[in-house]
């Protein structure tokens, strides 16, 4: 097989694209190896992270799921599983029975903070060759591409 060449056949723009999926799939692998090491994955970790920025820990079920671009269906199985592990609290909001609560437990709470300093450093490795005018700037452009195309 030494013989196969690929040469890609992408436009510049393309592979910008393909270049930010790349970075964004290789950073959920990795730190996936580092949530699982909590008991937690991917999507769990962020559904806590986002309870744990919530006021008072508490955001409905919708909410996270259109923080996380998550399906409103896929977000009920997690949050069963999160809190059958004790890592959230599931609650009916009590003005309108339809809404479903999610409550970030101690447990969450801890889990967050165990993982902060194997996370921190985790984001370095991506990130820490950049300077903060960098980041900013990277961050600016991407929010821009996010919004001009997230109503489509």
């Amino acid at each position: 097989m030494s013989g196969r060449r690929y040469r890609s056949s992408l436009s510049v723009d393309e592979k910008v694209l393909m270049s930010m999926v790349r970075v964004s799939e290789l950073f959920k692998k990795t730190s996936s190896e580092i949530f699982k090491n909590y008991g937690l994955t991917f999507t769990q970790y962020n559904v806590l992270r986002v309870l744990n920025s919530s006021e008072n820990g508490t955001n409905t079920i919708t909410k996270v799921s259109n923080i996380l671009l998550v399906t409103g269906a896929n977000m009920t199985g997690v949050a069963k599983r999160m809190e059958r592990d004790g890592f959230l609290l599931r609650k009916r909001y009590t003005q309108d029975e339809r809404v479903t609560l999610l409550e970030i437990t101690p447990k969450g709470k801890k889990t967050l903070e165990n993982i902060l300093p194997e996370k921190e450093k985790h984001i370095d490795q991506f990130v820490g060759v950049l300077s903060e005018e960098d980041k900013t700037r990277l961050l600016a452009l991407l929010k821009q591409i996010y919004s001009k195309n997230e109503t489509k």
